[in-house]
């Protein structure tokens, strides 16, 4: 068993290695999540895309990593930005930041009470504000298809230049496709070492039928030929 101090450190370089835009910015990794970036300020010319889910077709995929970078990346450009932990299933977007998640994106729908700016939390990064998922509530599926849902992803836009949502893999349950309905597209992350194409094309036609904006999807753990790196990211659009 690990001694608490062990596991602190342990947990420490966890999140170091996870937001590694943030401690390595110059490594080929960063600049990978820097070109993600851009590609998505010019995937469309008519319709600004401010609100951007993550999701994936199954667990394990490295779509809440993903989602971390991107959003710090966007946070380097100078953009207001905000992540939020849309998986409330399964949350980890405070294990990654070293944030508190007793309250959260859970409260904030059921709770008129309290105010959701309340419970966001600058991190540790300029412009990079987080908003974990909060405590997992039994019908997480219905909280994100409220009205107050609806409504807070509206008032954020007039307040973030730029909202990354994190959510669960689309095949798992419905999650990412009712968050969908508020985004303006959608990235799907899949590992490139557990590549099933069965399952990729039945997430890509669940968020089709949900009438999601698919702008493409982020290859990981793709090795890169010039080196062993298995941690190589690349964006297809």
């Amino acid at each position: 068993m690990l001694s608490r101090s062990n596991k602190k450190s342990k947990k420490n370089n966890n999140s170091k290695r996870q937001l590694i835009t943030h401690t390595e910015p110059k490594s080929p990794i960063s600049e990978q999540y820097r070109t993600i970036r851009t590609n998505l300020s010019y995937s469309s010319v008519d319709k600004k895309m401010q609100v951007i889910l993550i999701t994936s077709a199954d667990p394990s995929a490295g779509k809440s990593t993903t989602a971390a970078n991107i959003a710090v990346a966007y946070s380097q450009s100078g953009n207001r930005t905000l992540l939020i932990d849309g998986d409330m299933r399964k949350p980890t977007v405070h294990h990654t930041f070293e944030l508190p998640n007793q309250q959260g994106l859970s409260n904030a729908i059921v709770n008129d009470e309290m105010s959701v700016y309340s419970m966001i939390h600058e991190s540790m990064i300029p412009s990079l504000y987080v908003l974990t998922a909060g405590p997992v509530p039994p019908n997480p599926s219905e909280l994100i298809a409220s009205q107050k849902m609806e409504h807070m992803i509206e008032e954020f836009r007039t307040e973030f230049d730029t909202i990354i949502i994190d959510t669960p893999p689309v095949l798992a349950v419905t999650d990412a496709t009712v968050f969908s309905n508020y985004t303006d597209g959608t990235l799907m992350v899949i590992n490139a070492q557990d590549n099933n194409r069965n399952s990729i094309n039945k997430a890509k036609n669940n968020l089709e039928k949900a009438n999601a904006n698919i702008l493409g999807i982020i290859m990981n753990n793709v090795k890169n030929k010039a080196s062993d790196d298995y941690y190589y990211y690349k964006y297809y659009g």
